[in-house]
């Protein structure tokens, strides 16, 4: 028979009461490896450093994480811990909306007449005037223009030359009309001129959307915006260095 036997430390002031004592026999559980720290890394929208802050500025060291800001890029970085391998990166930035994207305003995109015609059909829920949008919807889709072309070439004995060039383009599109658009991902619509620039080649005709309106909004926008955050960040984490890059 094999014995076992337990070796109990009782307390100097010991009462006398019953002390429960549970024996267990068996293979004893492997221990968890233990693994290195993980560095977080979120990139969200704007106000995502701020947000993270607000919960966690108390288990943070301040003086070793900063604030980096980009007025180009339209954004701003928390790194904390800044000089560990397993700093902690928290990012958010401004964004252009999806729907300014899908109408391709201030952009590199073109358009022929009947895609652009019934793709404001579709999204006729972003114009400001529905009576507008279906106007502009029969006009893209039975789009006409006339185009006056003047040429003058001419070369002198001398040798001088003339080589003139000039196209008008009459159409039957609209000088502008308007949206209610959201400007920037996770903000609320602003109501925005847009125009249509026509590039007529021959036979070929290529539309484009241009807003000067919505292009002086985002400038203010954009740096109101970072001013509130990086304001509200100071009141937080007031130890934390701002940089501006």
């Amino acid at each position: 028979m094999s014995e076992n036997k337990l070796n109990v430390v009782v307390p100097r002031d010991y009462n006398g009461t019953p002390i429960e004592i549970i024996l267990r026999e068996g293979k004893a559980a492997e221990q968890i490896p233990n693994h290195e720290p993980l560095s977080v890394s979120i990139d969200g929208t704007i106000d995502t450093p701020l947000r993270w802050l607000e919960k966690k500025v108390e288990l943070i060291d301040q003086k070793k994480a900063y604030i980096s800001v980009s007025r180009d890029d339209m954004s701003i970085a928390l790194v904390d811990k800044e000089n560990d391998y397993y700093s902690n990166n928290i990012a958010g930035g401004l964004e252009a909306s999806k729907e300014m994207k899908a109408f391709g305003i201030n952009a590199d995109k073109r358009w022929e007449p009947i895609k652009l015609s019934r793709f404001f059909k579709m999204h006729r829920a972003f114009f400001k005037d529905k009576t507008e949008n279906m106007t502009l919807v029969s006009t893209l889709k039975n789009f006409k223009a006339k185009v006056t072309q003047d040429i003058e070439r001419s070369k002198e004995e001398n040798g001088s030359k003339t080589d003139n060039y000039s196209q008008v383009v009459d159409s039957n599109l609209p000088k502008s009309f308007k949206l209610n658009i959201p400007l920037f991902k996770g903000f609320a619509c602003e109501e925005i001129e847009v125009e249509i620039y026509a590039d007529v080649d021959g036979r070929d005709v290529s539309l484009s959307l241009v807003s000067a309106g919505a292009n002086e909004t985002i400038e203010e926008y954009k740096n109101r915006v970072i001013d509130e955050q990086i304001e509200a960040i100071k009141v937080v984490a007031p130890d934390i260095a701002i940089i501006e890059v």
